[in-house]
């Protein structure tokens, strides 16, 4: 039997290529692959987080649990502009936080993963404290049935100079439980998606804990060191041994 063409590309990529076929349709094998694949991304997107669990995995750091103003999941799929805003009562809490000069508040929103979430966000959130000694960081905000903006009336409450938001991306057929991280100096209500800086593709077969956490460190400090986030703040760190020079000459391309 002569090897197949396929396989030296399969081991490069988790994309579906060379699948073959049946007649007119998919391999059996491969059929069924996919419709598992989809099912993980749909129970991805419907699961719920765990935020007791994820409070008692982050301890002894201190959180608060708030709500956004989409009241259940199916709310929350429907109506994203719901999932970004901060419900009343979840205001009124955080209006008891005892007022400080906060560097950086941490928001963990369940986002469409909910698996991302349980499983990364802890250790995301202990790599990075790690790598900023001295920061004065905010109780961390568990933030149910929220968005990325969820963060922006977060940050503005507490008076936060720089919000790390931790969020479950949206489930692919390759990867349902990977988690994104959104940087925004000085968040409010209103920024737009272009002032902040994203880091994506957290999951065992992607991004590491220990890599994200060095790329979010040096972004958070640049970002306060610059006084600003998003498009206007590149990334340059040093990456894979190469210093920031280095990385600046273009040897990377």
């Amino acid at each position: 039997m002569s090897p197949d063409p396929w396989e030296t590309l399969r081991r490069s990529t988790r994309a579906r290529i060379g699948l073959g076929r049946a007649g007119d349709g998919l391999p059996t094998g491969e059929l069924l692959k996919f419709q598992l694949a989809h099912a993980r991304a749909r129970d991805a997107v419907h699961g719920q987080v765990d935020f007791d669990r994820l409070a008692a995995d982050l301890a002894p750091l201190p959180t608060i649990r708030l709500k956004s103003q989409a009241g259940d999941r199916s709310t929350y799929l429907r109506r994203p502009d719901l999932g970004r805003q901060l419900h009343p009562e979840s205001a009124a809490k955080l209006a008891d936080v005892p007022p400080q000069p906060w560097d950086l508040v941490f928001v963990i929103a369940d986002g469409l993963s909910a698996g991302a979430v349980q499983t990364h966000a802890t250790p995301m959130v202990k790599a990075c404290i790690e790598r900023l000694p001295g920061w004065r960081i905010a109780p961390i905000v568990l933030g149910e049935q929220a968005r990325v903006a969820f963060g922006d009336d977060v940050g503005e409450a507490l008076g936060a100079e720089l919000c790390l938001l931790l969020v479950g991306e949206r489930p692919g057929l390759s990867v349902p439980d990977s988690l994104g991280i959104y940087m925004t100096y000085r968040p409010k209500r209103g920024r737009r998606d272009s002032e902040r800086n994203c880091l994506s593709n957290i999951h065992a077969d992607g991004l590491s804990y220990a890599l994200a956490a060095d790329k979010a460190a040096w972004l958070a400090r640049e970002a306060v060191r610059l006084r600003l986030s998003g498009v206007d703040l590149k990334e340059n760190a040093p990456v894979a041994g190469l210093s920031a020079a280095e990385v600046n000459n273009d040897v990377l391309t």
